[in-house]
């Protein structure tokens, strides 16, 4: 029977450890909480052996990653729903963490909860760790006392964004795959193998064949001056980079990008789902729409779709400014609101605008907000996959023209021997 390690808390904040013989971990959970115990981390027993290698990276990356936040937010989560108090809660989430910066942020956000200061003030010393919607999430539900609450609604948000993440970068490690083999194998074959033929093919003084003479061009530039061409290459990446931090060459940078067929589709639903899920969470919390909207800005990577959102809490100022969000979305429903700018913008699918509209007719937008975040995550995953099932196929036969192309040159090169008078 497999064998689990658990950490657990009692109402009193005293952590427990130990071991536990189950079939799973739902049987673990179900243990300790039998025992009025509330579980932190449950997880396979793997039995130690000396320093093992994955302790030794994590102490010398030591970087602050968004699944160590996720972890931390649903302990906090659970205890603070448990009754234990913040700075008691933060306390042990310490004790449980074993990254060294991270604790050392943790330690910090403590000692400044201690000190007086809100759980969104002190999260907020540190931008890098904790984002916007975090750290105002967080306020918000220390003003309205439903902070336990929140930190679940935060933790739902922070899974939901990690599982589209996760997807998108599985669904494209095979594809870059396929490019790096095939570009190592080129490359092999171009500054290490074709070289050795053209050798012996120049000690015969044999015409080559026209094909042959271009790959024997092209490999011997690729042999002799990869430096430069690796410099260029360089040179034009930090150039690209440079012209990208321009406002104007950004945002056409930008609106090309979601002009290109197939590839534009796919990042439109990539942003409207992130709209979506952020600003939906963020009025559910009570976050000021205005504010809301100010913050989803900052987290949507496209300018043109920054811009639309821009403009949308530009419409929406002054409307219900002070009130709560459910006020606020009652006073937008009167005036102009936010679903005709973002319509006028002209980068909104229509489905998502119309709901956005039905949401604010209704008085109900973060639960529209919510299902259209839900259809376009579900739409992204199908796109991906649509994707992936033409991208693979187009790899494999570009990079079969390209060796075959190479091999036939060279066959080429090798049958016009034959043509050699003896």
């Amino acid at each position: 029977m497999p064998v689990f390690a658990y950490k657990a808390s009692d109402k009193r904040g005293n952590i427990t450890e130990g071991t536990m013989d189950a079939r799973d971990q739902g049987l673990v959970i179900r243990a300790l909480q039998d025992r009025a115990l509330f579980p932190l981390n449950v997880e396979a027993y793997v039995p130690k052996k000396g320093l093992s290698l994955e302790i030794s990276l994590k102490q010398l990356t030591g970087r602050i990653r968004q699944r160590d936040v996720l972890a931390t937010t649903q302990q906090l989560s659970t205890l603070i729903n448990a009754g234990v108090p913040l700075d008691k809660a933060l306390g042990i989430t310490i004790d449980t963490t074993d990254r060294d910066r991270f604790r050392r942020v943790l330690e910090n956000v403590r000692k400044s909860v201690q000190g007086g200061n809100s759980f969104a003030d002190s999260l907020a010393k540190y931008p890098r760790v904790f984002s916007k919607l975090y750290v105002n999430m967080a306020r918000a539900g220390e003003r309205g006392g439903v902070l336990e609450s929140v930190m679940s609604r935060i933790v739902g948000f922070i899974e939901s964004s990690q599982q589209m993440r996760d997807h998108i970068i599985s669904s494209m490690i095979y594809p870059l795959l396929l490019v790096v083999a095939g570009g190592v194998a080129v490359i092999i074959l171009l500054m290490f193998v074709i070289p050795r033929f053209a050798m012996i093919f120049e000690d015969m003084g044999q015409a080559l064949p026209l094909p042959t003479q271009m790959l024997m061009s092209f490999s011997d530039l690729v042999a002799q001056y990869w430096w430069a061409i690796l410099a260029a290459a360089v040179a034009a990446f930090i150039a690209i980079r440079q012209a990208l931090k321009n406002d104007k060459n950004a945002l056409a940078f930008d609106r090309l990008k979601l002009r290109t067929p197939v590839l534009g589709s796919l990042l439109q639903k990539i942003e409207v789902a992130r709209f979506a899920r952020t600003l939906g969470t963020l009025i559910q919390n009570g976050v000021p729409i205005i504010q809301a909207l100010r913050i989803v800005k900052d987290i949507i990577s496209n300018r043109v779709i920054a811009d639309a959102l821009s403009r949308a809490a530009r419409d929406a100022n002054g409307i219900g400014k002070g009130k709560g969000a459910r006020d606020i979305i009652s006073s937008i429903t009167k005036g102009k609101g936010i679903s005709k700018p973002l319509a006028e913008s002209g980068v909104f699918p229509v489905l998502a605008v119309s709901m956005v509209t039905i949401g604010e007719e209704s008085g109900q937008l973060e639960q529209m907000l919510e299902k259209v975040a839900d259809i376009y995550e579900l739409e992204v995953k199908n796109a991906l996959k649509r994707l992936i099932s033409m991208l693979e196929p187009m790899m494999i036969l570009i990079m079969g023209l390209v060796v075959g192309f190479i091999v036939i040159s060279m066959l080429m090169a090798v049958f016009s021997i034959n043509n050699i008078a003896m």
